[in-house]
């Protein structure tokens, strides 16, 4: 076990030093930076004063590996706009993401996981079609027009939820809902198939013929094995909610870490942006290494691949 755990992390080190490359260079490739910043009505002098003082005429090499040193440190320097520190910007919006990512979460597992049992359990029926009817909807709608549309029924409409903000639990019921829908149906197909492969086997049809209920075969020796591969799932679909936060928390002008990316993006803020992609980065990585050593102790074949 703890061999296989090395390994996940020397992977996962390996991405996370690939993601930093990728992002800091993509910065780089998209433009001169040093006008970006200065502006475009700027002269070439004050061009020149914004190279020199951000060290961007040095070579790309040793800004990087600078940064790296900085970033390793949780120095990202200052950001242009905000002009606060990138980690005091980023410690007060990231817990409005992943708030509203473990909220999204739970919301997503508590509708997946039963329409998956009930698909499984009556197949080939109006409710297994209407389940991956559900999920088919939810993989094929776009996040952003799900969240207008719950905006315009029950905010514009009903008006029983507030259109905007964070300051309230009332403020997550539309964004955890638009964000849970788009994680529901991946982890819903997933509980669907593992149920179908587990009640086909051996040890459940000898539980039926001892006499055990219907509901305890399934809730007690079905679904406990056809729930491993949900659980990893749902600690990539986390990193996923949080990568696709920037999105949701536009829509719904909340102040978390997606909404801190759009702001950087379009002012050109650029040490915040590379610290936004890497943070999110990170933390999807370090949710892929926590569903693999879940994974592999939930089921020792795992730790042979």
């Amino acid at each position: 076990m703890l061999i296989y755990i090395f390994r996940r992390l020397l992977v996962a080190l390996s991405v996370m030093l690939t993601v930093a490359v990728v992002s800091f260079m993509l910065l780089h490739l998209s433009g001169d930076l040093a006008t970006a910043i200065a502006g475009p009505e700027s002269s070439a002098a004050d061009v020149e004063k914004i190279r020199v003082q951000y060290g961007l005429d040095r070579p790309i090499t040793s800004q990087f590996f600078d940064w790296l040193g900085a970033a390793a440190r949780l120095d990202f320097g200052r950001s242009f706009y905000f002009q606060n520190t990138v980690v005091e910007l980023i410690g007060e919006r990231l817990p409005v993401t992943l708030k509203l990512g473990g909220v999204a979460l739970l919301l997503a597992v508590l509708v997946a996981i039963p329409l998956g049992v009930l698909a499984a359990i009556y197949r080939d029926t109006w409710i297994d079609r209407l389940s991956l009817m559900v999920a088919v909807v939810g993989q094929a709608m776009p996040t952003f027009w799900f969240a207008l549309t719950l905006i315009l029924v029950f905010s514009v409409g009903f008006k029983w939820l507030p259109v905007a903000g964070n300051t309230t639990w009332q403020h997550f019921v539309l964004p955890a809902v638009a964000l849970g829908y788009y994680a529901m149906p991946a982890m819903m197909r997933l509980t669907r198939a593992g149920m179908l492969d587990v009640l086909g086997s051996d040890y459940i049809r000898t539980a039926r013929a001892k006499g055990l209920s219907p509901a305890r075969v399934v809730f007690k020796h079905a679904l406990r094995n056809a729930i491993i591969p949900v659980v990893a799932l749902a600690a990539v679909e986390l990193g996923f909610m949080l990568g696709g936060s920037v999105v949701i928390e536009s829509v719904y002008s909340m102040q978390g870490l997606g909404q801190l990316a759009w702001d950087s993006i379009s002012r050109n803020d650029y040490p915040v942006v590379q610290a936004v992609v890497l943070i999110i980065a990170v933390f999807y990585i370090g949710l892929t290494f926590v569903a693999d050593v879940l994974n592999a102790a939930l089921d020792p074949r795992m730790r042979t691949r």
